[in-house]
């Protein structure tokens, strides 16, 4: 999936959001304007209305809606909300839990006529069954046909189907759907033995116990986000009397077709307070020792008493939130942190001295050596390799790209696919200039504007 599409839907802004980048210039053409639409139109989509129309042909969906919003302790009413709820409960999931041997209490009714030993009997034998199936989807007949040479009670084993479904047991979710084709339910068996640790919390706790039959796994909900992303925002299918379905892969297009954020630095503000929580903000930068290549460290160079490299500067400055109480050692691995998320050329980068706080102690307070608000540069290494020409590098520019200019507006390579005009050598969309992505670029290629130059061409005599 998509970050930029999901984030988007659930949050209004793409995932580097969260560093400050925005909106900066659309790919084939689209505009700021019609980005926020795209997003607003896709977030606003009510659900009873997504229900309404595509139950008919996809019975999953609509389960999955009901699904979150009986989790939810708010109402989940747009699109936009269900998604932001789903991104939210899926970072609060642990990763793995280990589930203990088969526990049917959750089969068990209070007036059941069978007994526990007999239903976790029968539960066993369904699951065994469903795991010599390769953990296909089989139809409920198969599974029933295959536990009767074992368990001679149908009724029996039709009480234990009718429960098991979307159950734990053991170290399997026992999976039940409804094939929306031949309309017959089907089972599947899915391990996740090792998707969870051992944690109680594989349920999102709850006394209410419409909440509590729904026991939600973290690789569950990450299968519900796919299905959501695949049949409604990616691939709608046309249903008569519902065109405006159609609207939703195409304002999903228009966000995905949004590659170029930006981050407006500016200038560092003059005045700053100290923020709340004992928090304050310093904007930082580095300075990045240049090693010509050769990749050596710093102390090769101490000991063969060899000048050391010409630091390169690394603009722009970056805030960075310090608790009141930071020291200067905090303070050097929240440069590193930060530096190294915001660019992936400096996954490695160590801060090595203290910039214009030389003579400050790792264990020295921040605060009240450099005032809130405050520059600060910090020296360090890349931990590799660096040549004069690392900050194209990092930044991920190439300066020998040819001359872009498409019909659609683009004036710089955005990653799409293009394809150069094998006389004026200028490079548009393949796209735009009409190429499928499934066909190959043509061995010869000509732009428009040359082709009617061609043409317009007086013949020789």
């Amino acid at each position: 999936m998509e970050l930029r599409l999901v984030n988007g839907i659930a949050y209004s802004e793409p995932w580097f959001g969260r560093w400050g980048y925005k909106f900066g210039r659309g790919c084939f053409g689209v505009t700021q304007s019609m980005y926020q639409k795209a997003i607003e139109a896709i977030r606003s989509m009510p659900l009873y209305l997504l229900t309404h129309h595509i139950a008919n042909f996809n019975h999953e969906i609509p389960l999955i809606f009901s699904k979150y919003q009986t989790l939810s302790d708010h109402s989940l009413i747009t699109l936009g909300d269900l998604f932001h709820y789903m991104l939210e409960l899926k970072s609060r999931l642990p990763r793995e839990i280990c589930i203990g041997s088969y526990n049917t209490s959750a089969l068990v009714e209070t007036n059941c006529r069978w007994s526990p030993k007999r239903i976790e009997m029968a539960t066993r034998v369904i699951v065994e069954a469903l795991k010599r199936t390769e953990f296909r989807w089989i139809s409920r007949q198969e599974v029933r046909d295959a536990a009767r040479a074992y368990i001679g009670d149908t009724g029996l084993l039709d009480f234990v189907l009718k429960s098991l479904g979307n159950h734990i047991v053991g170290n399997y979710l026992v999976r039940r759907s409804l094939n929306p084709v031949t309309k017959v339910l089907e089972y599947c068996l899915e391990d996740i033995s090792n998707v969870y640790p051992c944690h109680e919390g594989l349920v999102m706790s709850s006394s209410n116990k419409v909440k509590d039959k729904y026991k939600i796994t973290r690789g569950q909900l990450t299968k519900d986000m796919i299905c959501l992303y695949k049949y409604i925002l990616i691939d709608t299918k046309p249903i008569i009397g519902s065109e405006f379905l159609s609207a939703i892969p195409l304002a999903a297009r228009i966000i995905l077709d949004t590659k170029y954020l930006i981050k407006d630095c500016g200038e560092v503000p003059l005045q700053v307070e100290l923020g709340s929580e004992g928090k304050f903000n310093l904007y930082c930068t580095i300075l990045l020792r240049n090693v010509n290549n050769v990749g050596h460290d710093h102390e090769h160079y101490l000991n063969k008493d060899m000048p050391i490299p010409i630091p390169i500067p690394m603009p722009p400055y970056e805030c960075i939130t310090l608790k009141s109480c930071a020291t200067i050692n905090d303070l050097k691995l929240e440069v590193e942190r930060n530096f190294r998320e915001i660019y992936w050329g400096l996954r490695s980068f160590v801060v090595e001295s203290n910039g214009n706080l030389m003579n400050a102690k790792g264990n020295e307070m921040v605060f009240g050596m450099i005032e809130v608000g405050g520059k600060l540069v910090l020296e360090g290494w890349h931990g590799g390799d660096i040549g004069i020409n690392m900050i194209e590098q990092i930044c991920e520019r190439d300066p020998n790209k040819g001359i872009v200019e498409c019909i659609c507006g683009t004036k710089e390579d955005d990653g799409e696919r293009m394809v150069s005009c094998d006389i004026c050598e200028i490079w548009q969309h393949t796209r735009c200039v009409r190429i499928p992505n499934d066909e190959e670029v043509p061995h010869i290629f000509l732009c428009k504007r040359c082709e009617q130059e061609i043409v317009l061409f007086p013949s020789l005599p």
